[in-house]
């Protein structure tokens, strides 16, 4: 496997995939695969044309921020068991999630067509940042990681080089991102204005 723009290493501990993605020359976000937060097997695996053209950035609302591995963990299972029992989607929603604590949690990946944004979703990546983002910015450490993973996904293929970014209030009538974290990706690299149609 080649990465262009990002350095990796992975880790087996207790024989779960953990691999460390470099954000800086002094800073590396961690990458936890499916089976290390314990998910359960989706059924609904429809494949994902790449590279998509469009990053869509959510918030959960709820549940909350989670500081450490086991809280995010915790809270993956308890999203896609909500996805999958109430909302019927299959599988969570997002194709990766980003704790407070700077973790990046695997949830359809990069190939499987998410379910987060109505018909935005044939055409993009949706990076969930868990908390609510209403009023205040997550910490820094996870904003970092999600633009690094943004750019792995650049490097892999998964994403366009050429993307557009927007929040999920562009896309579909909600209040998700959040105001805080709206007003903060607007100030990002490749952020569109304006409500998309797709």
């Amino acid at each position: 496997m080649s990465f262009k723009s990002s350095t990796y290493l992975a880790v087996f501990v207790l024989g779960i995939a953990v691999t460390a993605f470099k954000i800086s020359d002094d800073a590396e976000y961690v990458f936890y695969n499916r089976e290390s937060w314990g998910a359960v097997e989706a059924t609904d695996k429809r494949p994902l044309d790449t590279p998509v053209p469009y990053v869509v950035i959510h918030h959960t609302y709820i549940p909350p921020a989670c500081y450490s591995k086991e809280a995010c963990m915790a809270d993956m299972r308890s999203m896609q068991k909500y996805h999958m029992e109430t909302m019927d989607f299959g599988d969570i929603g997002y194709n990766f999630c980003v704790g407070s604590e700077g973790g990046a949690y695997e949830g359809r990946g990069w190939d499987i067509l998410g379910i987060h944004a109505r018909r935005a979703n044939n055409f993009s990546i949706g990076i969930c940042l868990i908390g609510d983002w209403r009023e205040e910015l997550p910490p820094a450490i996870t904003l970092e990681t999600t633009k690094a993973l943004i750019k792995h996904g650049v490097s892999r293929g998964a994403i366009r080089p050429d993307y557009k970014l927007i929040g999920h209030m562009q896309a579909t009538p909600t209040e998700c991102p959040g105001t805080a974290l709206m007003e903060e990706i607007s100030t990002w690299k490749h952020y569109v204005p304006g409500n998309i149609t797709f």
